[in-house]
């Protein structure tokens, strides 16, 4: 019986660990886009929104993960209640910078081909 508490409390820490990293993982992802995207934003970088909202996607996907990884060292109901909320909220972000950035896709496609068309009809004049 002994051997089975040190196994599951080696377990925890592991998963505790494992936690740890991923969220330092997406706070890293999260901090050094934005210092990116603040200089792009200085320096006029076309299609900053779109790195920005990339770089914010990855980082949510990493915090996700380690959310998720959380929920196998829940113990009780009300635990997992509220980390089932937080799952879904952090989810529901995912899907809406998803949502943002094949808007800001689109728009750049319709610029670059706005821009080709533009040079086309200089080029045949």
């Amino acid at each position: 019986m002994e051997t089975l508490h040190h196994i599951e409390s080696i377990f925890q820490l592991v998963v505790q660990y494992g936690v740890l990293l991923l969220e330092c993982a997406g706070v890293g992802v999260l901090l050094v886009t934005a210092v990116k995207s603040i200089i792009g934003c200085v320096k006029r970088t076309p299609n900053i929104r779109l790195y920005l909202a990339q770089g914010i996607s990855l980082a949510l996907e990493f915090k996700l993960g380690g959310e998720v990884l959380r929920t196998v060292i829940v113990r009780e109901l009300s635990e997992l209640l509220v980390l089932g909320l937080v799952i879904l909220l952090r989810g529901a972000l995912t899907l809406i910078i998803h949502w943002e950035i094949k808007v800001e896709e689109a728009r750049i496609g319709e610029a670059a081909q706005e821009a080709e068309e533009s040079a086309e009809a200089v080029s045949l004049k």
